[in-house]
């Protein structure tokens, strides 16, 4: 473990861990979920909560910061999702499930329902929010803060009217968005759980609220589905308008409070400097946007002073991430703590509002990352939790950045992960692209990756046209190009790896999920000549039959279709253009062997997908194997699942293409 270090003397000091890698760690060291995620410090600073992954499953751990463990919490077979303090005394917790489809729901399919629950940070006392509300649907839609108001502590949170027995469900309304009902905002106390109405939401209509400290409803957004047009009020009504937009693709969100109780934080897509997309904050008087408080930068998470949910900063989305602190004092006190971690990637992670105290996050070479406690008024960092504790130094392969020109010139780059102990000189290739597909991989620790990496490959992901955190022009540079320019860049990616000598063409596999899975599929049926073997984790294959899927499941007009038909193009209107860029309708032409994997729960890419291509591949006569996870989801939130999908699809790499 890593020592509580002095930050007069840090700088000097080694970082020192126990053992040393004798062989590859077993690959459940990879596939585990992370033993610590997280971690928030409390108002004060003086309580710590995370979540953990213990030998007895996912819980909630509370301790004292700096300090020994008190307590902590399982919540079942609930799939724990996130933790955050309400106040000094209360926790909410985030988690999910798949249920089946409720009464009324569009082409009666499953959905994966939040639900919010208050853990008593003294006594573990939970408090499911709705618990015994039969005019509620069981599931929050949202959480919108905390407010401390007459001596009572009370938790926001959006809900959804419905009437039933609570075994079937009818929704008061419907409207094509989601799935049936509106939201309405109600306040919980979070002693007794009771429930009181705050405002109300509209048919046809998503709606969001901004809920300051003393428990005021400082501003709402509107968007209609089936217009596109987003709207953004003052207060809890439609009286006071400050802005609207045209807002096809439903990319515009209010995101909470600005920097004081008369601003609000709105995230809009694109910037001046050409940005994927940028946050302004809107005063609540009507004067409309006033400020751009990170400029053009990218922004990955945003930091809120946890007493007042006012905001203090962002960290930037990139491959080497930067802690913006908007008020000069807070940012020295951030840098004294990253100078102290030297050779690493530093981010805020949580902190008091005025970073006394602190949480950050470290990642660098040889480490896959550790949380480290900073108390300035000690002077200390101490290293309380990592990421992937049986991923030891020695074995984390190095990462860098990658870079190659598409065959029409465009400038791309990917990350390029490499065996530990291999001279980097004709290795064997994973080409391992991102889902989305509007997302990106960066530098740093990728379990996935790493995984491939300690069997013996060189690892490239790609980040295609149409990926984020590149800027506007170059996501908007992927519309249109499903399967064909986002496809070749990743081919191309290849060639220009192995024309540097690193990698041999001819010893090469592609392996992905969701649209990654897609691209893989597509790597060995709509191209060909390409790749030894091919692994889709919960893939598209059948395009035309996605986008009714979600037809059924969001609306024809909805943001969803329209988002769908950007990147797809013309072809989204025409069978055969989609059929010629369908996995499933190229079966016979597969020049590779391919594995499927997917959950039977997944509600983002229904399981037929890959069900129906198997059967296609088989009737084809072509080399298959199928694994199905059992109530496994879209994001395989099971460890066993996780684990089960790494020793499969690397036992099937190794299979076809040994290292």
């Amino acid at each position: 473990m890593r020592p509580v270090r002095a930050l007069a003397a840090i700088a000097a000091a080694a970082i020192v861990w126990a053992g040393a890698a004798r062989a590859a760690p077993p690959l459940e060291a990879y596939g585990a979920l992370p033993a610590m995620e997280q971690p928030r410090l409390s108002p004060s600073g003086d309580a710590l909560a995370y979540i953990a992954q213990l030998d007895a499953g996912r819980r909630v751990v509370i301790r004292t910061a700096g300090g020994p463990v008190l307590f902590s919490v399982g919540l079942g077979d609930l799939k724990l999702r996130a933790v955050e303090w309400l106040g000094e005394g209360h926790l909410l917790v985030t988690t999910s499930q798949t249920r089946a489809a409720a009464g009324g729901q569009p082409g009666g399919q499953a959905f994966e329902a939040s639900q919010s629950t208050i853990i008593d940070a003294a006594n573990g006392k939970l408090t499911r929010v709705f618990a015994g509300r039969p005019d509620l649907y069981p599931a929050t839609f949202n959480a919108y803060g905390y407010a401390r108001i007459g001596g009572r502590e009370y938790g926001y949170f959006a809900g959804r009217p419905a009437v039933g027995d609570g075994a079937v469900i009818t929704f008061q309304t419907t409207t094509p968005w989601n799935f049936p009902g509106h939201d309405n905002l109600y306040r919980v106390d979070l002693a007794s759980g009771q429930v009181q109405w705050v405002a109300a939401g509209a048919n046809g209509r998503k709606t969001t609220w901004v809920v300051g400290a003393r428990g005021q409803v400082t501003a709402h957004d509107t968007y209609s589905d089936k217009t596109g047009r987003w709207s953004l009020f003052a207060g809890a009504d439609d009286a006071a308008p400050i802005a609207r937009a045209d807002d096809p693709a439903g990319e515009i969100d209010l995101v909470g409070q600005g920097r004081s109780d008369d601003e609000v934080l709105v995230e809009r897509p694109g910037g001046a400097g050409g940005a994927d997309q940028s946050y302004r904050l809107y005063r609540v008087d009507g004067h409309g946007a006033v400020a751009a408080p990170f400029g053009d930068a990218n922004i990955r998470a945003l930091i809120s002073d946890p007493a007042t949910g006012f905001l203090i900063g962002a960290v930037t989305d990139e491959d080497a991430p930067l802690t913006i602190l908007i008020d000069p004092v807070l940012q020295d006190r951030f840098d004294k703590v990253r100078r102290a971690l030297p050779g690493e990637t530093v981010t805020l992670a949580s902190a008091t509002g005025d970073l006394r105290r602190m949480v950050v996050f470290a990642e660098g070479p040889g480490d896959p990352g550790t949380w480290f406690f900073a108390d300035l008024a000690a002077g200390t960092v101490q290293a309380f939790g990592w990421r992937y504790p049986l991923v030891p130094p020695g074995d984390v392969a190095p990462t860098r950045l990658f870079a190659w020109r598409a065959a029409d010139g465009r400038s791309l780059q990917g990350v390029l992960t490499l065996p530990q102990g291999r001279t980097p000189k004709d290795l064997p290739v994973v080409v391992l692209p991102h889902g989305g597909p509007q997302a990106r991989d960066y530098l740093g620790f990728d379990w996935w990756a790493q995984a491939f990496a300690s069997r013996g490959y060189a690892v490239l992901q790609p980040n295609f046209r149409g990926s984020s955190g590149f800027g506007q022009a170059f996501r908007e540079a992927g519309y249109g190009q499903w399967g064909r320019k986002m496809q070749s860049d990743i081919s191309d990616g290849l060639a220009a790896l192995a024309a540097s000598g690193v990698v041999d063409p001819a010893r090469a596999c592609i392996v992905g999920g969701s649209y990654g899975g897609y691209a893989a599929l597509a790597g060995v049926t709509v191209q060909h000549g390409l790749y030894r073997c091919a692994v889709s984790v919960a893939g598209v294959s059948d395009l035309a039959g996605m986008l009714a899927w979600d037809a059924a499941r969001w609306g024809k007009a909805s943001a969803v279709a329209r988002y769908e038909r950007f990147y797809l193009g013309l072809a989204a209107s025409d069978p055969q253009a989609l059929a010629a860029l369908s996995p499933v309708a190229l079966a016979a032409r597969a020049d590779a062997p391919i594995l499927l994997i997917w959950g039977d729960k997944d509600t983002i890419v229904p399981a037929r997908q890959s069900v129906a291509m198997g059967e296609a591949l088989r009737k084809a006569g072509k080399s298959v194997e199928t694994l199905e996870l059992p109530g496994e989801d879209h994001w395989l939130s099971r460890q066993a699942s996780r684990v089960a999908m790494l020793k499969a699809s690397a036992a099937f790499v190794e299979k076809y293409d040994p290292p």
